[in-house]
């Protein structure tokens, strides 16, 4: 990996370790001349983008004052929303009808009513998923602090409140039993490793069956993908050379990202320049 200076713009991507990469705040015009004669077309993470980081997932809660900033951009352009989380969840939480929305890292897709657009894949892993969230219940139920979420496409075991010492033995009996599923593969992500099917589909694939079921993949289009965590590199390399990554992060850290914000607060801010910006379809 380049950890020298990363050039933003359409087309970066180069990874880089340091706070190079400029805030899509303070470089705003830059991305604004991008857009200029072209369509925007926006995703975004939930969790630590939209929201801030908390203890349990389900102290994610969107504010209101987001999501009217969110709905007005959906209005406006293509909006999306990416997430780890299950896909009916996050539209649960998210409660607004003109976005798209991509559960468990794009494994289940839906769009408003009337777009037609509607993609799952994976489905065939689904039993070995059900089988090895059992197991994994049975064998950690009782570890203070942790918590075992399944999202049918994927399981999600949360340490972020587990003992420091126990953690080791946690990963231990993920690791043990997962053996016995070669066709599922454990990630990482903040404070949770996440058990996926092996297959070759993520936040980034995702992004591109989007924008190719809805004929956006062409130079006519910028996209724009937020997020915060390591599943939303993909992300951030699909959009390279057509748009912008923004890594949503107060640390430097690796990324492919080309912008930066510090936080959920700083999103905001961003969505409401860019919503200003977007003309609202005629």
């Amino acid at each position: 990996m380049d950890d020298g200076v990363v050039e933003a713009g359409i087309g970066g991507g180069v990874v880089s370790s340091e706070w190079t990469i400029p805030s899509a705040l303070a470089d705003f015009q830059d991305i604004e001349r991008a857009l200029e004669g072209k369509q925007a077309a926006v995703f975004l993470d939930y969790d630590g983008t939209l929201t801030p980081i908390v203890d349990t997932p389900a102290q994610a809660v969107l504010s209101e004052e987001m999501r009217g900033t969110v709905r007005r951009l959906g209005d406006r352009c293509v909006t999306a929303v990416v997430s780890g989380r299950g896909r009916q969840d996050v539209q649960e939480r998210v409660r607004l009808d003109n976005l798209f929305y991509a559960g468990t890292h794009g494994f289940d897709i839906v769009g408003p009513a009337g777009s037609g657009i509607q993609h799952q894949v994976g489905q065939e892993f689904l039993p070995a998923m059900e089988e090895l969230h059992q197991r994994l219940r049975g064998a950690l139920g009782q570890v203070a602090g942790l918590l075992l979420e399944t999202k049918g496409y994927s399981i999600a075991v949360h340490y972020r409140l587990v003992e420091e010492g126990a953690v080791a033995e946690v990963q231990a009996v993920v690791d043990s039993l997962l053996q016995d599923y070669p066709e599922l593969r454990k990630t990482h992500g903040k404070k949770v490793f996440e058990i996926r099917p092996r297959f070759d589909w993520n936040k980034g694939k995702a992004v591109g069956w989007i924008l190719q079921a809805l004929g956006l993949d062409h130079p006519g289009v910028v996209p724009l993908y937020m997020g915060d965590d390591t599943t939303d590199e993909d992300a951030f390399e699909a959009v390279a050379g057509m748009g912008f990554g923004i890594l949503v992060a107060d640390e430097p850290r690796p990324t492919a990202a080309v912008y930066r914000l510090a936080g959920d607060a700083e999103v905001a801010r961003f969505l409401q320049r860019l919503t200003e910006t977007i003309h609202e379809p005629a």
